[in-house]
């Protein structure tokens, strides 16, 4: 009579352990058919490998294990391979006449630079060496990752709070600087192009104007036309400069040394401390 008992609990037993696995199933199907809408690939899911492990621990998926067994290998804790999940993203300035949007006219320009044949003098070697040395800390004041933020002058006006921005691909001028220049909205050229922020989100674009800078230092200076972006962005500076007018002024920047260099007319170097 004891026996018959043990062995109808056992029944009762293995019949609650084999609905508990179905269910478990459906779930896992269920799950799998929702990462796979979302982004991750099941095998990389963490939740669904954790309900696998107690699954296979409680020996009920005995008969898979084994199949595969011979061929699986071990991982080690430490090089599992974890899904970071990625909210949003932070971005440069992306956009500007360097960046530009590509459309059917430029690209049929770009067909026609590529097959025309064009031979171009190669630029003029120059033994202009830019560097920082020590002798470029000692007035520099300690401070906390500062940027390097200069002053430059434009149609006769001195303009203070300018930064370097290295990771910009446009020359940007707030419309409140635009303003307080004394322009004339009638200056501003149209722009078709886009310009994106750090959060990847489209900033509004009021035109384009080009302007002759003038960067001094002392009785050195160096002159070159920045055709800067106008956006209608609060900011607490008055203009940024990016990659293009860096690379035409052919400036060197160091946050450490808080300076700015780049050759001047005459065959030297200018150097523009930071403000």
């Amino acid at each position: 009579m004891a026996e018959i008992d043990a062995s109808q609990a056992y029944s009762e037993e293995l019949c609650k352990a084999n609905e508990e696995l179905r269910k478990s199933l459906q779930q896992l199907e269920q799950r799998s058919t929702v990462k796979r809408g979302f982004g991750h690939d099941v095998d990389r899911c963490i939740a669904l490998g954790n309900q696998l492990a107690g699954l296979v621990k409680d020996r009920f998926l005995k008969e898979y294990l084994e199949e595969n067994q011979e061929t699986k290998q071990e991982v080690a804790p430490g090089d599992q391979v974890h899904e970071v999940p990625v909210h949003s993203e932070r971005n440069t300035i992306s956009g500007g006449f360097s960046g530009e949007r590509c459309t059917a006219s430029k690209r049929k320009k770009y067909a026609r630079e590529v097959m025309a044949v064009k031979v171009r003098k190669p630029d003029k070697p120059t033994k202009l060496t830019l560097c920082f040395t020590s002798s470029d800390l000692e007035d520099v004041v300690p401070h906390e990752d500062d940027p390097v933020v200069i002053s430059v002058v434009t149609v006769g006006r001195r303009v203070h709070r300018v930064p370097i921005d290295h990771g910009s691909l446009a020359d940007v001028m707030f419309w409140l600087t635009f303003n307080n220049l004394q322009f004339s909205p009638d200056q501003l050229r149209s722009y078709d192009g886009c310009l994106f922020g750090f959060m990847g989100d489209q900033v509004e674009v009021r035109g384009h104007v080009e302007l002759r800078m003038n960067f001094s230092y002392g009785t050195s200076a160096s002159t070159i036309n920045i055709r800067y972006i106008v956006v209608n962005v609060v900011s607490a500076y008055n203009l940024l400069l990016g990659r293009p007018s860096l690379n035409r002024l052919v400036a060197v920047a160091s946050t450490r040394h808080m300076k700015m260099k780049f050759p001047s007319l005459d065959g030297g170097v200018i150097t523009i401390k930071s403000d």
